[in-house]
């Protein structure tokens, strides 16, 4: 509605309201009072918006432009280009910033993810192996991280899905396990049983991703106490690559840069003190070393990697937007 439509149809409602105080009693005959009426009416038609849209703006909200993404391992809708900056990205269902942090000689990427549906959040696999970045792209993904390397050996001793498919639900007694449900909510199982997955099920959830690798950082909200003896060079100062849930639907990316003049490298426990000061309820580390990888908007939101020493790779994280282009 433009301002002058506005101005009509404020100064008919507000000459309705005055006519019976300016009028003498009787004087405003029933047929007067219809026409003025009708004029205000056939206005009303004639202005985008209505009547109602001029004093209560909510009356008629704009539909809801967030469809939810479909199950399964369908990509995310196109990206808006107007959305990305250098800081992140934003639409109306999803929210990315990102953030380097120096800290005791080390390099952090930082990536504060909040989503308006639980479907945003979601993986894709290679077979066979492909390129994080590869991934990313042809996934519409606004960012996307490694995941565990998921091995495609069918006699591994893992628990892993993706997207609501079992690839294979062995326990695994050394390593530590993260579950992600129907509602996108993290779920850390420590020196776990399939009793405990079976209850977990049996209380109503369902498994959309499940990743074998470890070590859970921080639980419920309480920084574990790390197994000094857990895989993965847990003492050493090396790339590591990390993912947390802040509250439901908000998520934080945190990828340790390492094996440089720039950044050492970090071991579990640093990480996991790390996730914890960044307000993680669960946090769970991932694949790291040469594996830890983090794209954005076509490239890479760290430092010394390129296309030509990228990983090839079985599997990614990413989050999508729910606004289709």
């Amino acid at each position: 509605m433009n301002k002058k439509s506005a101005l009509i149809l404020l100064l008919a409602l507000l000459m309705s309201l005055a006519l019976p105080l300016l009028v003498p009693s009787g004087a405003l005959l029933d047929n007067q009072r219809t026409r003025l009426q009708e004029e205000v009416w056939a206005l009303e038609d004639e202005v985008e918006g209505g009547l109602m849209d001029l004093f209560i703006p909510s009356a008629r909200a704009e539909e809801n432009p967030i469809t939810p993404l479909p199950d399964g391992f369908a990509p995310g809708y196109p990206l808006d280009p107007e959305g990305f900056s250098e800081a992140g990205y934003e639409d109306e269902s999803i929210s990315l910033t990102l953030e380097t942090v120096k800290q005791d000689g080390v390099v952090y990427r930082i990536a504060r993810v909040v989503i308006a549906h639980p479907s945003q959040l979601r993986t894709a696999v290679a077979n066979p192996d492909a390129m994080i970045s590869s991934m990313a792209d042809k996934n519409n993904a606004v960012i996307a991280i490694n995941a565990d390397y998921m091995a495609k050996d069918p006699d591994k001793t893992t628990f892993e899905y993706r997207m609501g498919k079992k690839i294979r639900a062995r326990r695994n007694r050394s390593k530590d396990l993260l579950i992600i449900d129907q509602n996108a909510d993290f779920h850390l199982f420590v020196k776990w049983d399939l009793d405990q997955i079976k209850a977990f099920e049996a209380d109503g959830h369902q498994i959309v991703n499940a990743f074998t690798f470890g070590p859970a950082l921080v639980k419920d909200g309480e920084l574990l106490t790390l197994d000094p003896d857990y895989g993965y060079n847990p003492k050493g100062d090396e790339p590591r690559m990390a993912i947390g849930q802040l509250m439901p639907l908000e998520y934080v990316l945190v990828l340790a840069e390492g094996r440089s003049e720039e950044s050492r490298g970090v071991t579990h426990e640093e990480l996991a003190a790390f996730m914890f000061d960044l307000g993680c309820m669960q946090a769970f580390n991932l694949d790291g070393g040469n594996s830890a990888t983090m794209v954005f908007n076509g490239g890479y939101y760290q430092s010394h990697r390129t296309r030509a020493n990228e990983r090839a790779q079985s599997d990614m994280i990413f989050f999508a937007s729910a606004v289709p282009r």
